[in-house]
């Protein structure tokens, strides 16, 4: 979704898409005091955007690297404004980075078959002194997936490789507009999120195919294990001033980074400032990964609202996929 910058060109547009997230001061941290809601709960409400260039996992040309000097930082959003020189093929998630340590000049798209969106259409990425938004484990990278992890994959992706047009079902749940997952990670593309609170709720709702997360935080239990939905069946509780929200059954069809009906995540909301909120999410499933995981991601309060995601199942794009696929199936 485009913004502010929509008028913004050229350089300019470059300029701001290297702009760095200014850190909090001790000075800052003085004089604020966070605010409370009617309840007395800390109050995180309001709309808070996830635009960092920062890559889930640290690459490999920073191995052993957490943070970047100034000097580093500096060179990179030098090599990342050279890469969408001239408003080229949008750089989405961890993409601009990457490309960025390869000194790729004028990136092309993900998909240079078809195309791609132009960069036009990503917001301007915000850079930041860490070199992955994994905290955990140390070396910033995901845990090695377990045997029965490795084989569920390859086997998915033989079945994407033989029957991915076959019909509509064997798309991608994003693709075909029924929901992006939690946690939804990806920046820079409808990646603002609002924050609603009452007595006994706390809703987290995105921008991107307007899921909205309705948590109870009255103490009441988790649904039944068969009961499974999309987005799981979250839970949350203060701990202190921080919002932590632990989140159980999941649908078999879900798929956040390789798992589904075994996922538990932990995440954890904690105001720093008027302008900076840290989301912290845990990932465990012992069916997947060898060990759990964490990632943290500084959220950025903004003043913008959030508009429609005019994204539908049965659009006009998933039956020119398909019907795509029937043609090249007759003339080969």
């Amino acid at each position: 979704m485009k913004r502010q910058w929509l008028g913004a060109i050229g350089g300019i547009a470059v300029l701001l898409a290297l702009a760095a997230i200014p850190a909090v001061s001790q000075a800052q941290s003085k004089k604020w005091t966070l605010a409370r809601t009617v309840d007395g709960q800390p109050d995180l409400q309001g709309v808070w955007s996830n635009n960092l260039a920062t890559p889930l996992q640290r690459p490999a040309q920073w191995a052993g690297k957490p943070t970047l000097t100034d000097a580093e930082l500096d060179d990179l959003k030098r090599t990342a404004a050279e890469v969408v020189e001239g408003d080229g093929d949008a750089q989405f998630g961890d993409g601009l980075v990457l490309a960025a340590l390869d000194h790729v000049k004028n990136a092309v798209s993900s998909d240079p078959t078809t195309g791609n969106y132009n960069q036009f259409w990503v917001t301007e990425r915000e850079f930041e002194n860490r070199t992955s938004l994994i905290t955990d484990p140390p070396d910033g990278r995901l845990p090695p997936y377990t045997p029965e992890a490795v084989k569920r994959r390859a086997d998915a992706a033989e079945r994407v490789k033989l029957h991915a047009f076959d019909s509509y079902a064997n798309r991608g749940l994003s693709e075909r507009c029924i929901t992006w997952g939690v946690p939804r990670i990806q920046a820079a593309y409808n990646s603002h999120f609002q924050i609603f609170q009452t007595r006994n709720h706390f809703v987290f709702y995105g921008e991107m195919a307007h899921d909205a997360r309705i948590i109870p935080i009255d103490g009441r239990p988790h649904l039944p294990a068969p009961v499974r939905s999309w987005l799981g069946d979250s839970r949350g509780h203060w701990d202190g001033d921080t919002m932590v929200v632990e989140t159980t059954n999941f649908s078999a069809k879900t798929n956040f980074q390789g798992a589904n009906e075994n996922l538990r995540l932990v995440e954890r909301f904690t105001r720093l400032s008027p302008d900076v909120m840290n989301y912290e999410v845990t990932v465990t499933d012992p069916t997947t990964w060898t060990k759990p995981w964490t990632l943290m991601i500084p959220m950025r309060h903004t003043n913008e609202l959030l508009y429609e995601y005019a994204c539908h199942e049965g659009n006009y794009a998933m039956a020119n996929i398909l019907a795509g696929a029937r043609a090249q199936e007759k003339n080969p």
